[in-house]
């Protein structure tokens, strides 16, 4: 099983539920945004922690050595795992400007931890391109497949760091019911039968919006 992970949420199908179109998988978020001297956005800092049952899962997965615990190796293993997973879902980044798509390039490393029961990851997603802080940009972590929740806690869970001058930002929580509501005409249609892919979970990810003048 190990081997043959490929998304992220074939890791995640370790816990112990079936799949379905509601999260089984809950992670804490922190997000840092990050300026060059040149006003453009060049980096973002992640760290993700996750719920205990789902860390758990991984730890009896990836302990090869049966001490109960993860070594540095074996975390380095789930790193890996992690790194080539996600590169089909863009690290379950999802960066506009002005509506806009951006691409993400591959991070160097996916660092691991394993502490009082929670797995952590760290690692640094650069843009494809340089975001220069003009208009609207906005920077949402989620999974579209809605297996895994991901969320900030707290407003001072999303930091911009760098010169965003003339730039404001806020957390965007949209509500579920209301999503629902506003969608209702396509979006059962759209997220489970549409062929071409139609990614509808973006409506339900919390994001950090940004506008700069």
């Amino acid at each position: 099983m190990r081997k043959s992970l490929l998304p992220l949420m074939a890791l995640m199908a370790l816990a112990p539920f079936a799949a379905s179109a509601h999260p089984h998988v809950f992670a804490d978020a922190r997000l840092e945004i990050v300026s060059d001297d040149n006003g453009n956005v060049v980096e973002l800092h992640n760290v993700w922690r996750f719920d205990e049952v789902f860390s758990s899962s991984v730890l009896m997965d990836f302990d090869k050595n049966t001490n109960l615990k993860l070594d540095p190796e074996e975390l380095k293993e789930v790193g890996d795992t992690v790194r080539t997973s996600l590169a089909d879902f863009d690290y379950y980044t999802n960066l506009t400007e002005d509506g806009k798509h951006v691409d993400v390039q591959k991070p160097d490393v996916i660092n691991v931890d394993y502490k009082d029961g929670q797995l952590l990851m760290f690692f640094a997603i650069k843009p494809a391109k340089p975001m220069a802080l003009k208009g609207k940009l906005t920077f949402g972590i989620y999974d579209p497949t809605l297996y895994t929740s991901i969320d900030f806690p707290t407003e001072k869970d999303v930091v911009m760091i760098g010169d965003f001058a003339g730039c404001t930002g806020k957390i965007v929580r949209p509500d579920p019911d209301t999503v629902i509501a506003e969608n209702k005409a396509t979006l059962t249609d759209a997220f489970f039968n549409d062929p071409t892919g139609t990614n509808m979970a973006k409506l339900f990810a919390i994001r950090e919006e940004v506008t700069c003048k």
